[in-house]
């Protein structure tokens, strides 16, 4: 039996958590442009969140400071805010947004470019994004879960790209992170695990320019490409319908 496996009455719930996780998005983009701090950025998300009757899900996790993640340029995952990295001219930047609300727990990360970014760079977030959709499209019951990360691989492999391995996707639901974990490169071990209705689940594959491999700060969360090339991520929550897939997190 796999965990993270909910009833229809939960899906209408987990979509209005995804709902002002998308909401809260919106709110924020204006506002993410060169010469803003991701400390300013994680107080705006803070301060919508507060309003809206919900919380971070990450603030306090494992001791983890802030409210969001913002992963800039070399970062592949789990940038802490802070007043002192100020966006610049070129950047990109993923915010890493989990919220929870009446119980039910909804993530989702976008990419940011800011200013003139290179054509490299473009690319980079634009095929990311290209694999999380192409990984979405075929989820349905009965699909493997190795599936997904063969999908995402057909994607980034021709542009020369590289997937992080050290982090995966995960069910979600009453809790943040639950089982099952989603690779985002294909492995015969999830070959016969196959999803089923009321599954829910992120997909969130992480891609460098460079080396997949990662280090990680001395604060014990950010983790940065080894060789300093850019990284790019997007993500969804999602759950399998009898028929299909729901995304949780767009606005409704």
């Amino acid at each position: 039996m796999l965990a993270s496996v909910y009833a229809p009455k939960d899906f209408k719930r987990l979509r209005v958590s995804g709902d002002l996780v998308a909401r809260c998005f919106d709110f924020i983009t204006p506002h993410i442009v060169a010469g803003v701090s991701t400390g300013e950025i994680d107080r705006l998300v803070a301060q919508f969140l507060k309003e809206n009757g919900a919380r971070s899900s990450d603030l306090g996790y494992m001791g983890y400071p802030k409210s969001i993640c913002t992963s800039v340029n070399d970062v592949i995952v789990h940038g802490i805010p802070s007043d002192d990295v100020i966006l610049k001219d070129g950047d990109i930047v993923n915010v890493d947004l989990t919220a929870e609300y009446h119980g039910f727990h909804a993530d989702a990360s976008r990419m940011f470019m800011i200013g003139n970014v290179s054509n490299k760079a473009r690319e980079l977030v634009q095929t990311c994004q290209d694999a999380l959709n192409s990984a979405i499209s075929i989820c349905a019951p009965g699909v493997p879960l190795s599936e997904i990360g063969k999908t995402i691989e057909a994607v980034v492999k021709p542009h020369g790209f590289s997937i992080s391995r050290d982090f995966v996707g995960h069910g979600i639901g009453k809790v943040m992170h639950d089982d099952p974990q989603i690779f985002h490169f294909y492995d015969k071990m999830w070959d016969k695990v196959k999803m089923v209705p009321g599954l829910v689940f992120t997909i969130e594959p992480m891609i460098n320019t460079g080396k997949p491999d990662c280090k990680i700060d001395a604060d014990g969360w950010t983790a940065r490409t080894v060789d300093g090339g850019l990284s790019a991520q997007w993500e969804h929550t999602l759950g399998i319908t009898e028929d299909g897939v729901i995304i949780f997190t767009e606005k409704m």
